[in-house]
């Protein structure tokens, strides 16, 4: 193969047009999502697929791309959580949203990686840390597909999903990285003691960088600051993950104090605090996360597609994996709307895909412990089936026309009930069905 010219080697020119097309495609791809309700990610691995059918078939050698693949993984990562954040309003009256998707998250996550580990540790013959190492990029849903894709949702189920896959990413990385650290310590105390101090350095180090770049970004009075301003943060982000903190929650609590100056500037330190001029930061800062993470999303699933080897989809154990780790999310997922949500429960039970974050931590798994006998394959067709799955029940909550919840003083029917039910499982009653209706 080595004979055959490279894409390296293709016109700058030609790569600019590749480069524009697939921009332009993307964008038809999300006018096409929020009309059909089809998660624009199938349709980018899909494009990505067939870029690499066309340029096999006119005989150009692909050059490797995994090291453009972990770059994009990281900045789109960073972009789409700081986007989530940016859209997260802290209010009193969500506490038991938040509380209950945060639950949510904590359940499914764990609960998945530890059945995850058992399949993993028959599948590739590891021990059990190395199991839970392979089983929590599978355990983490995808904010990268899911925020794009819950504008057809009501607004209390779009908030609650948001909440859900951010709440996801945070904890499933840090019990990622948490797994990573425990296989250099002796013992599980000591492991634990460097995992509250490490949580602990990164909210003071999150809360420090977060009201000192506010601090500053509103004296600036240029007008070129706000990939400045990215550009910091993607620093800060780089920079903590060097000294193994949880990086990913400097992002998220710069976001959520960025969108909720109110609250963390109470009293008298409104007077620190130019509203006017931050109001105008906060609305374009907004757009360029949005447009940012739109492009590093776009390239990112369409170079994942065009590094999947079809071939290895043909291997029996592959689709039985991917069926046993499938059925694991799921009825983990079902089982916990049934028994705790209790009510309304769908679509948001089959709103759990792959994506992203799961691609991005199989890239980073240390070198030391990869397997060979792992087929990355298996990642694809979780992600794939995932996503599926969540087109199909959006299409379906689309076609029965989904209706706001009729308005109840300050509070929605949905949050009323869901309250009461979070009071009467608290109190150990079971919820009267007359209530419900």
């Amino acid at each position: 193969m080595d004979h055959l010219p490279s894409l390296e080697n293709f016109s700058s020119n030609g790569l600019v047009i590749i480069g524009s097309l697939i921009i332009i495609i993307s964008y038809l791809f999300n006018l096409l999502a929020k009309r059909y309700s089809i998660p624009s990610v199938l349709l980018l691995i899909f494009l990505g697929l067939g870029m690499k059918g066309i340029v096999s078939a006119t005989g150009l050698r692909v050059p490797e791309l995994t090291p453009i693949l972990e770059v994009l993984g990281i900045i789109g990562l960073i972009m789409i959580v700081l986007e989530a954040s940016l859209d997260l309003k802290l209010a009193g009256e969500k506490r038991k949203l938040i509380s209950r998707a945060f639950f949510t998250a904590l359940v499914n996550l764990f609960i998945s990686t530890i059945l995850i580990a058992l399949v993993m540790m028959v599948y590739i013959k590891v021990d059990l840390t190395t199991g839970l190492l392979y089983a929590v990029p599978f355990s983490i849903m995808s904010s990268a597909i899911i925020i794009p894709s819950v504008s057809v949702l009501r607004g209390d189920k779009k908030e609650f999903m948001i909440y859900e896959s951010t709440f996801s990413d945070i904890l499933g990385i840090m019990l990622f990285y948490f797994l990573i650290s425990s296989l250099e310590t002796e013992s599980f105390g000591e492991m634990s003691l460097a995992v509250l101090l490490n949580l602990t350095l990164t909210v003071l180090v999150s809360l420090a960088a977060s009201y000192f770049l506010i601090f500053l970004f509103q004296k600036i009075r240029t007008e070129l600051k706000l990939f400045l301003l990215i550009a910091v943060l993607i620093l800060l982000y780089a920079l903590s993950k060097m000294f193994h903190l949880s990086s990913l929650l400097i992002i998220l609590v710069f976001g959520l104090i960025l969108s909720n100056r109110n609250i963390f500037f109470p009293g008298k330190m409104k007077k620190y605090l130019n509203e006017e001029h931050m109001v105008t930061i906060f609305d374009n800062f907004k757009m360029i996360t949005l447009e940012s993470s739109f492009v590093v999303r776009t390239f990112f699933f369409v170079i994942f597609g065009f590094t999947i080897v079809l071939t290895k989809l043909l291997d029996l154990k592959v689709w039985l994996v991917s069926i046993l780790i499938l059925g694991i999310l799921y009825g983990i997922r079902w089982a916990w709307f049934r028994l705790v949500i209790r009510k309304d429960i769908y679509p948001d039970v089959w709103m759990a895909p792959r994506g992203l974050i799961t691609i991005l931590l199989f890239h980073s798994i240390p070198k030391s412990l990869v397997v060979a006998e792992f087929n990355t394959e298996i990642l694809l067709l979780v992600i794939l089936s995932s996503s599926i799955l969540m087109a199909v029940s959006l299409i379906r909550y689309r076609k029965s026309g989904p209706k706001e919840p009729e308005l109840v003083g300050s509070h929605t029917v949905s949050e009323a009930v869901s309250d009461s039910v979070s009071d009467e499982i608290s109190e150990g009653n079971s919820y009267p069905e007359e209530d419900l209706q």
